[in-house]
């Protein structure tokens, strides 16, 4: 649905209009396209405490800026990050980009797990007070990360609506396939293992319209043959989903007892990408909410989740390196008036994540296992909002506008790169930064 008060915005009038009555002033945000894959302008790397190179005349402004302050182990080393950033913040291109790489904060120093705790507060303020499109993230860094494909995303227009988010990356889990000595060259072997025509092979549940079928349609960008799941009654969407990206369809209740083994044998090469996106939602409040309606919801987005992962696993039918991404909300962060089921249900997505991708059977294999949390995004669901209601929804993030399955989209196929095995029991918020939640 067209967000009209963000084109208003964007005419002279609008800005004008706006601008007196102080209202948000949304930028049109800067999305991948085939014709802008990357940001327009210079990427700065520096270490706090380093200024900035001068500018000469007629220089681009800079698109992002890479700040490495895993050196801070003193609040008063804080200082350096201060003086990196604050003359780069109004000279930083709009939709730009700023990356702060921190350190793991750790138990047996306190002043430095102090100062890199101080990190994050920093972060989610900034990227609520920097404007004009751009967005701030603070990535952790463990010894041995690989950080490559999270960086590659972070300074794209892939992440255009990700912000204030802090990502924990560690080394790669289960180390490198046997026989590649360069991360490159065991990602790319992972790349071509077995499946389809030499693709990987994704699944995607609730893959018929919405968020799932851009979801599909992202992993078979990137490559993949995707399996694309929904229930019978929406087999006309699917079959048009599936056929638009070149994957195949596949009409499953995920709630059926035998969903998994159907999901199982569509795979006889295996699945190199599970991504649970099927969810419904049937709103009530406590009070006046049938236990039909409470059951139906957590057996569509928690319980089928659970037990369909757990039978793919024990089967091997998830390949070693796999990836498996799950889809909880801001709601099962921050909750929401009338969705106790819902936000039970999604909370429930992010207590499955962190606790599976800690699993050393998981891990041995290489697998990862992670989640993204959309916030309002502009669906024929959000659509059907009441009209204030759904504004506020638009406007209550640091970006003043709702976001684009896209951008749902792009984050579950960054955690689904070959070259993401150092992001594993990830929670990322797809929200703009929403006012709502941590």
């Amino acid at each position: 649905m067209a967000d009209r008060y963000l084109g208003f915005t964007g005419t002279a009038p609008g800005r004008f209009l706006t601008r007196r009555l102080g209202l948000p002033q949304p930028t049109a945000l800067r999305r991948w396209s085939a014709a802008t894959p990357e940001l327009d302008g210079p990427v700065l790397r520096l270490t706090a405490g380093e200024p900035a190179p001068p500018a000469a005349p007629g220089d681009p402004r800079p698109a992002a800026v890479v700040l490495d302050a895993t050196g801070v182990t003193e609040p008063a080393g804080l200082r350096a990050v201060r003086d990196s950033l604050h003359p780069l913040v109004r000279s930083l291109a709009a939709c730009g980009r700023v990356v702060v790489l921190g350190a793991r904060p750790g138990h047996a120093d306190v002043h430095q797990a102090a100062a890199q705790q101080a990190l994050e507060g920093f972060v989610r303020s900034l990227g609520k007070e920097i404007g004009r499109g751009r967005t701030v993230q603070l990535v952790r860094l463990a010894p041995g990360a690989a950080a490559d494909s999270t960086l590659e995303f972070l300074l794209s227009p892939k992440s255009a609506y990700v912000s204030g988010q802090v990502i924990e990356v560690g080394p790669e889990v289960g180390g490198p396939t046997t026989g590649d000595a360069e991360a490159t060259g065991a990602a790319s072997a992972r790349d071509g293992a077995a499946g389809t025509g030499g693709k990987r092979t994704a699944l995607v549940t609730g893959a018929a319209r919405g968020i799932g079928a851009a979801v599909a349609a992202t992993l078979a960008r990137d490559g993949a043959h995707v399996i694309c799941l929904d229930v019978p009654q929406a087999a006309d969407a699917l079959a048009e989903t599936a056929a638009r990206i070149g994957g195949t369809a596949l009409t499953v209740d995920i709630t059926a007892p035998d969903a998994a083994e159907r999901i199982a044998a569509a795979v006889p090469g295996g699945l190199d990408v599970l991504v649970h996106n099927a969810g419904i939602t049937r709103d009530r409040k406590l009070a006046n909410m049938a236990a039909e309606g409470w059951d139906a919801v957590i057996e569509v987005n928690l319980g089928s989740v659970l037990r369909v992962t757990d039978h793919l696993l024990k089967a091997g039918v998830v390949r070693p390196h796999g990836r498996i991404v799950g889809t909880a909300s801001i709601a099962g962060i921050a909750g929401n008036v009338g969705q106790t089921n819902y936000a039970a249900s999604k909370a429930g997505i992010i207590g499955f994540v962190r606790a599976l991708a800690a699993a050393p059977e998981v891990r041995e294999r290489g697998i990862t296992v992670n989640a993204v949390a959309p916030g309002f995004i502009e669906t024929r669901m959000t659509a059907a909002v009441p009209l204030f209601i759904r504004e506020a929804g638009r406007r209550m993030n640091s970006l003043g506008q709702g976001g684009q399955p896209q951008d749902v989209a792009e984050t579950v196929a960054w955690f689904a790169a070959a070259g993401s095995g150092g992001v594993t029991g990830q929670v990322v918020r797809v929200c703009g930064q929403s006012l709502l939640g941590a």
